[in-house]
């Protein structure tokens, strides 16, 4: 029989260890449970900043522990060199020696980013190019079986620490802020660790730049009634998102579909797809939403990174909408470095043309090296016998690059690049499709459909069926809008306007998640071959022959899946100005009814818990 001391000692030792299979999660009783400790620490403090910062930063490498185990030494180190990399930078007085502590930063930085995140797809790409057979080697799993004596790691496989992206981003945006001389360098360690493990928004974002947060570290603290209110609010609707929305619809029907698709009709591989573009947006925006929630809760606030992204009418203001915190960070510390939209520089073509003929080499394929081929000549023809199209090609290129390099964050394989490729192109081809007349539009439209009509028929492949049916229906679309303006048409109706171009968008962004979805969750040495083989298959599934006759009873039989897809959709494209009416509705009612109303969430929610919790899908990034 357990004595009370026996069960305390477990207690402990649960409590202080770390279980890979059981990671501390916002979906977990036992994280509302160490946050109701925390906080109630928290307002003991909560007026001292030095003691509540110090405190904080130590709760969060706890909190990190619990997520990623022996990990947390990697952020550690990762606070330690920022820090006083800070100190050293703003110490140096001559722009040569500055420029040296900022390239060594950053170098620091991502090479500790590239070793753990990108050491299968660096050694896959190498191997592929020379015909070596490199293996990757975890040089940290053999130092701690020298010092330990014991080969209780293994050298063999190198895994990702969670959150890795996110916190490597935010150091450096501090290094970077302190040689603009956005800000000074942070005085004290415990403060700087604070600002780069605050554990709401540690291991999923949103990215948080230095010169906005660490203000608030010196702030005394303060939360209104109304302000208590939004951050529950949040936190319920975080909440709700990603359990009732995201999970339920992930586990009962999409993942199943990614997992086999060729045992689904092409009907289910195509509401798989647009399926996870609203389970990709309510996990990713329910972690922003729950980590938003509770900073607030102790008087820090967290940017904004979701602003009804389905709403846009174009790729370009799609990503002003998506993650807006990572656009926002490439935008400051990448594509206006590369020269923006002013210039082109050295590490502008670089970046274009390794990737160019990495992929050209890679594929195998004569078509891929011929269409890089073609886009060559003719911007070269371009720029030299068009002089002032030359900033726009640039400006263009450097888009690309920041849209490819984007996609590479996302993920180490080349999914995710092809994914961020076709963003850019998206975004690429709207800026001169918007210039187009209604009749150039409809010309152009009508060619396209034709090509690959003749294509389905003398070459047919299910991705010109797809491509087929996706232009047909934009061609109509662009041929009532015509049709309106040769009749006589003079008011424009501008809501259905906005609606198509969402619906349009929509699509687009749905179609390029296909690469985006079919890489994730994946073991990375074999991201590449499964992720592009999942692909082929949904398309070859979604461009087959359908059986109507079988829709109905599909849509009967995962009806649960699809109201929920259909409810999640229409409140989010409902007006931003009613979602802020009922946020303070909520935020302003008594706090009885309030409790009641939370209450009666909760329930809900629980009601559709799986078995198994779901982490955070960009938990791996």
């Amino acid at each position: 029989m357990m004595t009370f001391g026996d069960i305390a000692l477990d207690f402990l030792r649960n409590l202080f260890s770390f279980d890979k299979a059981h990671p501390l999660l916002f979906t977990q009783f036992y994280f509302w449970a160490f946050f109701a400790i925390v906080f109630a620490v928290f307002t003991l403090v909560k007026n001292k900043c030095l003691l509540r910062n110090t405190f904080l930063f130590f709760v969060s490498l706890f909190f990190y522990y619990k997520t990623s185990g022996l990990f947390v030494l990697i952020l550690v180190f990762i606070t330690l060199y920022n820090y006083f990399a800070g100190k050293w930078l703003h110490s140096r007085k001559k722009d040569r020696s500055r420029n040296v502590v900022l390239a060594l930063s950053v170098v620091v930085n991502l090479s500790t980013l590239f070793y753990f995140k990108y050491a299968y797809f660096i050694t896959d790409v190498v191997n592929n190019l020379t015909g070596m057979e490199f293996r990757v080697f975890d040089v940290f799993s053999w130092a701690g079986n020298q010092i330990t004596g014991d080969n209780r790691f293994s050298v063999e496989t190198i895994f990702l620490p969670v959150g890795i992206s996110f916190y490597t981003f935010q150091a450096i945006s501090y290094i970077m802020d302190v040689y603009r001389k956005r800000i000074a360098p942070v005085r004290n360690i415990f403060d700087f660790g604070f600002y780069v493990s605050f554990f709401p928004q540690l291991v999923a974002g949103p990215i948080v730049r230095a010169n906005e947060f660490i203000p608030q570290l010196h702030k005394k603290y303060f939360l209104s009634r109304r302000q208590f209110g939004i951050a529950v609010f949040w936190i319920m609707n975080g909440l709700v998102k990603k359990i009732v929305l995201s999970d339920y619809i992930a586990v009962n029907f999409i993942d199943r579909v990614f997992d086999q698709p060729l045992l689904y009709t092409g009907f289910e591989n195509l509401m798989a797809l647009f399926g996870y573009s609203l389970q990709v947006y309510a996990d990713f925006s329910g972690y922003t939403d729950i980590a938003i929630g509770v900073a607030m809760l102790m008087g820090f606030y967290l940017p904004k990174n979701f602003n009804s992204p389905y709403k846009a009418k174009s790729p370009g203001e799609f990503w002003k909408r998506w993650h807006i915190s990572l656009s926002r960070w490439l935008q400051d510390y990448l594509y206006i470095p590369l020269g923006g939209n002013r210039n082109g520089t050295i590490g502008s073509f670089c970046i274009i043309v390794m990737i160019a003929a990495i992929a050209v080499f890679l594929s195998g394929s004569w078509w891929v090296g011929l269409g890089v081929g073609v886009v060559t000549v003719i911007l070269v023809l371009l720029a030299i016998f068009k002089p002032e199209s030359r900033k726009t090609i640039t400006t263009e290129i450097n888009r690309m690059d920041t849209m490819l390099l984007g996609g590479l964050w996302h993920g180490a394989s080349w999914n995710f690049m092809i994914w961020g490729g076709l963003n850019g192109i998206g975004m690429l081809f709207y800026r001169f499709w918007k210039d187009w007349s209604v009749m150039g539009r409809a010309l152009f439209l009508s060619l396209v459909t034709f090509g690959l009509h003749l294509l389905c028929v003398y070459a047919p492949q299910p991705v010109f069926n797809v491509l087929f049916v996706w232009c047909a229906i934009t061609l109509i679309g662009n041929l009532i809008r015509l049709a309106y303006n040769l009749l006589g048409g003079k008011k424009p109706w501008q809501w259905l306007q906005d609606a198509w171009a969402v619906f349009q968008t929509f699509t687009f962004i749905t179609f390029t998640r296909l690469f985006f979805r079919s890489g994730s969750n994946l073991d990375p040495a074999v991201a590449n071959e499964t992720a592009w083989n999942t692909a082929k298959n949904m398309v070859n599934q979604m461009g087959s022959h359908w059986d109507l006759s079988k829709v109905p009873d599909i849509v009967m039989h995962y009806s649960n899946v699809f109201i929920l897809i259909a409810i999640g959709m229409v409140i989010h494209w409902l007006p931003e100005n009613f979602k802020r009416r009922y946020r303070l509705w909520f935020a302003n009612m008594p706090l009885p009814l309030m409790v009641l109303v939370c209450v009666a969430i909760v329930f809900v929610i629980y009601q559709f818990i799986t078995a198994d919790l779901q982490a955070f899908i960009y938990f791996q990034f």
